[in-house]
């Protein structure tokens, strides 16, 4: 890990804790999902991985800790595991496929949380049936910031890497 991705990694990290603490009056529409989405996509699985302990930890020293932290830790993981693995088996996917896994991660991500109240109750399938509006909201909202963040990101990625990859066979 270089100076380089952990820069990366701490820009894209502020960038989901402002954008959930935003967007926190709307219920499960937030950046988050999305940015670890497009961080295993183009820096690779770890860095995901360490983009969703990041955020979710630290948002929620804003948003409140509770033991859903280590829930969202678990979901948002495993989102950016799966997206970094889909990064490195393809080369080039395309912006259809990548909204595609952000909207089935919404849903992951909900049907995770839901183990949250099994944990306490027993009880899995009436909460997590409760809550699948919420994860709709979530997979929508995840459809859209990808539409908006990941031509952006991923330019301005590749552009650096370009230049870098540039610079060091030059010198």
């Amino acid at each position: 890990m270089n100076t380089y991705k952990i820069t990366i990694i701490a820009l894209l990290a502020a960038m989901a804790i402002a954008g959930r603490f935003i967007f926190q009056f709307i219920p499960n529409v937030q950046p988050v999902t999305s940015l670890i989405i497009i961080c295993g996509i183009i820096l690779g699985p770890f860095s995901a991985f360490l983009l969703a302990i990041l955020t979710a930890f630290l948002s929620n020293m804003l948003m409140g800790m509770g033991i859903w932290t280590v829930w969202q830790i678990i979901s948002w993981s495993i989102i950016g595991l799966l997206s970094g693995i889909l990064g490195r088996l393809f080369k080039r996917i395309p912006l259809a496929a990548i909204i595609l896994y952000a909207i089935f991660s919404g849903y992951l991500y909900g049907f995770i949380l839901s183990l949250t109240n099994y944990q306490f109750t027993g009880m899995f399938w009436p909460y997590y049936l409760a809550g699948l509006p919420f994860d709709t909201s979530h997979a929508i909202g995840n459809a859209v910031f990808i539409v908006l963040l990941y031509p952006l990101i991923s330019h301005l990625f590749h552009k650096y890497a370009d230049q870098r990859f540039t610079i060091k066979n030059t010198s």
